[in-house]
C-alpha cells in the first residue's frame, strides 16, 4: 500500500450538526466512504453540506464569506464616512439568525474535534491592535467591537466584524488579523481539501482549472471512463484548448473541454455532447481532484439519466476508494437512491450509508438504512421515503 493510502480513516465518521443556519441539532450516527442523504425538499440536505464545507475548511473566514455571499446573505453597514456598504450577514450563520443564542459545533461526534463559532466582543486591548490599518480597511460602525471566535482543538482565531476590505476579498483582512490578535497567533489549524458541486453545470474555467491538475496522471483516465459510462468506446482522447487571450477571435469561451470520437475527423466541444455527459465528467473530475478529502455533491441526480444512476455511483465508490476520497451527495429523487444501493452492494469494500433526513417544526433527524434494506433497494422499490 503506497504512503498516500497508510491512513485512509473517515475525516467524518459521523456528524453532529448544532446551531448552524437552519438546523438547531442533528445527530447522524455513521457516515460511510460514500454517503446519500435523501428528504424532501427544503429538508435540511444542502445545510448539511455547507456544514461539512465549513467543518472542512476549519471555519476560515473567507469561506463563511462565500457561504454567505452565495446565498446572498448579505447586511447594510455604514462605513467611517457615513457611506453605505454591504458586508456578509454573518449572524445569518446561527440557528434563527440569533448570534446571541448558542454556539455553532459542527464535526464528529467526538467533542475534541468539534469545530465551534460563536459571538464575542473584543477588548479595548484587541482594538488598539488595529491602527494603522485603515489604508487597507473600511470600520463599519454597525458591528463595532463585535467578533466571531472560531475555535477547534488547539486553535482559537478571532474575525472581528467591522472589518471589510478595501482592495480585495476578506482574506486581506484575516491576514492582518492573524498577524495582529493573540488568539490568532497560535497555529491555524490545516483544512481539509474538498470540492463542492451545486446543481447547476460548471464552466469552462472551471472544468479547465480540474483537468490542469490531473493532466498526464492515473485521474485523467478515470475522467475519460466517466465519458465511456455514456459514449461507450467511442471516446478516443480529450483535451483542453483555448486560451483567454484577449486578440483571439474565441476569447469569450476562455479555455474549453475537446472531445475526440472515434470516427470525427474532427474533436467536438464537450459542451455538445448533453448536460448528461457535461455533468458526469465535471463529478469525476471534482472527485479525483478531491484526494485524501471530500467531495460534496448537491441534488447528485441532476442531468443523470434514471438508467444511468448505477453506472455512475459505481464510478463514484471506485474512485472514492482509489484516491480515499469522501463523498457526502443529497437527493430527492428514488431512482438514484437504488442506483446508490445497487453499486453499494456491487462494491462491497466501499462502505456506503444511505440516510433520510426528516424534519417536524424545529426538531431534525435521520434515519439510517441498514445493509438489509439497501440489498433489497438494489432489487426493487421498497418504498423508500425521499420526497
Amino acid at each position: 500500500m503506497s504512503q498516500e493510502r497508510l491512513d485512509d480513516r473517515l475525516h467524518l465518521p459521523s456528524l453532529s450538526i448544532k446551531g448552524f443556519r437552519g438546523i438547531k441539532e442533528l445527530s447522524i450516527e455513521r457516515l460511510g466512504r460514500v454517503t446519500l442523504l435523501a428528504g424532501k425538499n427544503s429538508v435540511g440536505k444542502t445545510t448539511v453540506l455547507d456544514a461539512v464545507r465549513v467543518y472542512a475548511a476549519r471555519g476560515r473566514p473567507s469561506v463563511l464569506s462565500e457561504l454567505l455571499e452565495s446565498r446572498e446573505e448579505i447586511s447594510a453597514a455604514t462605513d467611517e464616512n457615513d457611506e453605505s456598504i454591504e458586508v456578509p450577514d454573518f449572524a445569518a450563520l446561527f440557528y434563527g439568525r440569533d448570534a446571541s443564542g448558542p454556539c455553532i459545533s459542527i464535526g464528529p461526534k467526538s467533542d475534541s474535534d468539534q469545530l465551534r463559532i460563536e459571538w464575542t466582543a473584543l477588548s479595548d486591548e484587541q482594538m488598539s491592535r488595529f491602527e494603522g490599518l485603515h489604508s487597507f480597511i473600511t470600520v463599519t460602525t454597525n458591528d463595532h467591537a463585535q467578533a466571531l471566535k472560531i475555535v477547534f482543538q488547539d486553535a482559537e482565531r478571532v474575525l472581528p466584524l467591522f472589518l471589510t476590505p478595501k482592495l480585495a476579498t476578506d482574506k486581506i483582512v484575516y491576514q492582518y488579523v492573524q498577524s495582529l490578535l493573540k488568539e490568532a497567533e497560535s497555529p491555524s489549524p490545516i483544512p481539509i481539501e474538498y470540492h463542492s458541486l451545486d446543481p447547476g453545470l460548471l464552466n469552462n474555467n472551471e472544468i479547465a482549472r480540474f483537468w490542469d491538475a490531473i493532466a498526464l496522471t492515473d485521474d485523467e483516465d478515470r475522467a475519460v471512463q466517466a465519458l465511456k459510462l455514456i459514449l461507450g468506446n467511442e471516446v478516443d482522447r480529450v483535451a483542453v484548448i483555448g486560451d483567454d487571450d484577449p486578440r483571439s477571435r474565441y476569447r469569450e469561451y476562455g479555455r474549453r473541454v475537446v472531445v475526440k470520437l472515434q470516427g470525427q475527423a474532427r474533436p467536438v466541444p464537450l459542451k455538445s455532447l448533453g448536460d448528461g455527459v457535461l455533468r458526469l465528467f465535471s463529478v469525476a473530475l471534482a472527485q479525483t481532484n478531491s484526494r485524501d478529502g471530500f467531495l460534496l455533491i448537491d441534488e447528485a441526480e441532476n442531468g443523470i439519466h434514471h438508467s444511468m444512476q448505477p453506472d455512475f455511483w459505481r464510478m463514484v465508490f471506485k474512485t472514492a476508494h482509489a484516491n480515499n476520497v469522501q463523498v457526502i451527495a443529497t437527493t430527492h429523487s428514488f431512482d438514484c437512491v437504488r442506483g446508490f444501493a445497487q453499486a453499494a452492494v456491487e462494491c462491497e469494500e466501499v462502505e456506503g450509508t444511505l440516510v433520510r433526513l426528516e424534519r417536524k417544526d424545529e426538531e431534525m433527524w435521520a434515519v439510517e438504512y441498514s445493509e438489509r434494506n439497501l440489498r433489497a433497494a438494489a432489487k426493487q422499490s421498497i418504498g423508500i421515503e425521499v420526497r
